[in-house]
C-alpha cells in the first residue's frame, strides 16, 4: 500500500482535566473513526465507573487504571485523515506524575495544539507554562492553542479573550508567536468547532481543528543529515530476530545500510545491518525522518541495544559524549542551581545524570549577563559545562538541531530545558 499522504503528527498537550481528551474523542466520532455502538459501550463503561460524560475520553484513555483515575498515563495514538494529511494524534498526559511521557510525546510531535480551558479556576496553569516551555525546547515549531469549555462560560467571547491574552503573554515569552497562532473556542464535550464552525460562536471567525490540522506545515525533513533513530523500545521477535523501534529524526534509513547502534551496553556501540524497515506492518523501501519505525537488524542482539540508545549511519556515527557546554532556560527549580547539581537529563530517548561542573555565564530575564555566576534560578538562561555521569550520544546544535535538545528533570518535575551548544567527545 503506497502512502498517498504525508504524515503529520500532531501532540495535544495541556494541564490535567482541561479536555484533551475528551476533545479527541469527540472529534473522532464527529468524522466518523468513533462508531456509534462503540460510543454507546464506552458510555455504559463510564457511568459503571461513576464518570458520566468521560466517554469520548475514554477512547483515548484505554487502560483500567487510566479509567478509573480519570487521567491518561501513556500516550496513546489515532489516526485520522484530512484534505492533506495522515494525522497522527498523539494524546500526551498533562498529569505531572507523567511529564517523562509528555516528553516524549512532545519529542514525537511535528506541531501541537496546547489546550487550554475558560472557566473558573482555570486558563493559564502552572503545567501550561511548563509544557509550552517543553513544546519549543523539544522542537516543536507550530502550536495551536485550544480554549476549551467554552460551553461552561456561556460561549462568551470576552471569556475567550481573557484566556487568549493570557496565553498570548505565555506563549510569546516561550518563543512563539501569538500574532500568528490560531487560537480556537471549542467545547470538547459538546463537540463546538471541532469538526464544523459552531452556531454557539457566531463571533468566532477562524478554523475548526479539523481545518486547523490542514493549515499546519509540515516542518522540511532533515533528509540531508545522517541517520539518527533514537531507541523507544526492542523487541525480540520469533522468527524474525532484534527490532528496535523508534522514531527517526534524521536522515534516511533503508534496507541493506550498515548501522552502529551507540552507545550500546559497552559504551563503543555495536554495529549491525538493516535487514527490513516497517511502519504499521508494513515494509518500507526506505524510512524518512518523523516516521515511526520498527528495524530488523542484522547482527545486533536484544541484549546489545536499549532504549536510549541511537542507530546511526556507521559511516557518519554521533559522538559518545565525555562533557558538554549547553545553552540552559531554568523553568521551576524550588530553589537554586549550583556547580555540582546532578540532575536527570532525557536526551532524545536516553536518561542520564549530568553533573554541572562550570557555570560560564547567565543572562537575567530583563537581558544583564552575569560571567561565572554562582547559582542560577529560575527565569535565568545560562551558557554552562555538564559531565554525564553514563554513556550518552549528543550533538550540537550546529550539527544536528534534532539531536542537541534535553530536558532537565528533578523530584518528579522538569526543572530546566536545554540545547548543546560545544561537546568533547570520550577518547
Amino acid at each position: 500500500m503506497a502512502k498517498t499522504k504525508p504524515v503529520l503528527n500532531v501532540a495535544f498537550v495541556g494541564h490535567v482535566d482541561h479536555g484533551k481528551s475528551t476533545t479527541i474523542g469527540h472529534l473522532m466520532y464527529k468524522i466518523g473513526n468513533l462508531p456509534e455502538q462503540q460510543l454507546e459501550k464506552l458510555k455504559a463503561e463510564a457511568q459503571k465507573h461513576g464518570k458520566v460524560g468521560f466517554e469520548f475520553a475514554y477512547l483515548m484513555d484505554r487502560f483500567k487504571e487510566e479509567r478509573e483515575r480519570g487521567v491518561t498515563i501513556d500516550l496513546s495514538y489515532q489516526k485520522l485523515i484530512t484534505q492533506k494529511y495522515e494525522v497522527t494524534i498523539i494524546d500526551a498526559p498533562g498529569h505531572r506524575d507523567f511529564v517523562k511521557n509528555m516528553i516524549t510525546g512532545a519529542s514525537q510531535a511535528d506541531c501541537a495544539f496546547l489546550v487550554v480551558a475558560a472557566g473558573q479556576g482555570a486558563g493559564v496553569q502552572p503545567q501550561t507554562i511548563e509544557h509550552a516551555t517543553l513544546l519549543k525546547t523539544m522542537g516543536v515549531g507550530e502550536i495551536a492553542v485550544l480554549i476549551n469549555k467554552m460551553d461552561t462560560v456561556g460561549y462568551k467571547e470576552e471569556e475567550f479573550n481573557r484566556v487568549k491574552a493570557d496565553v498570548a503573554n505565555i506563549i510569546k515569552q516561550r518563543g512563539y508567536n501569538p500574532d500568528t497562532t490560531n487560537f480556537i473556542p471549542i467545547s470538547g464535550f459538546k463537540g463546538d468547532n471541532l469538526s464544523e464552525k459552531s452556531p454557539n460562536m457566531p463571533w468566532y471567525k477562524g478554523p475548526t481543528i479539523l481545518e486547523q490540522l490542514d493549515i499546519f506545515k509540515l516542518p522540511e525533513k532533515p533528509t540531508q543529515l545522517p541517520l539518527r533513530m533514537p531507541v523507544q523500545d526492542v523487541y525480540e521477535i520469533k522468527g524474525i530476530g532484534t527490532v528496535p523501534v523508534g522514531k527517526i529524526e534524521t536522515g534516511i534509513m533503508k534496507p541493506g545500510m550498515k548501522i552502529i547502534a551507540l552507545p550500546g551496553r559497552t559504551g563503543k556501540g555495536v554495529e549491525g545491518e538493516v535487514k527490513t524497515v516497517e511502519m504499521h506492518h508494513e515494509a518500507l523501501p526506505q524510512a524518512e525522518p518523523g516516521d515511526n519505525v520498527g528495524v530488523n537488524v542484522r547482527g545486533i542482539g536484544k541484549k546489545d541495544v536499549a532504549r536510549g540508545d541511537v542507530i546511526c549511519d556507521a559511516s557518519k556515527p554521533m559522538k559518545v559524549v565525555d562533557e558538554f557546554v549547553a545553552q540552559v532556560a531554568v523553568i521551576a527549580h524550588p530553589t537554586v542551581i549550583a556547580k555540582g547539581y546532578t540532575p536527570v537529563f532525557h536526551i532524545h530517548t536516553a536518561q542520564v545524570p549530568c553533573q554541572f561542573i562550570e557555570l560560564i555565564e547567565k543572562t537575567a530575564p530583563d537581558g544583564t549577563k552575569t560571567a561565572n555566576p554562582d547559582f542560577l534560578k529560575n527565569g535565568e538562561v545560562a551558557k554552562v559545562r555538564l559531565k554525564p555521569m553514563g554513556n550518552v550520544c549528543l550533538e550540537t546544535q550546529a550539527e544536528n538541531p534534532h539531536m542537541a535538545r534535553f530536558a532537565i528533570r528533578d523530584a518528579g518535575a522538569t526543572v530546566a530545558a536545554g540545547v548543546c551548544i560545544e561537546l568533547k567527545a570520550k577518547a
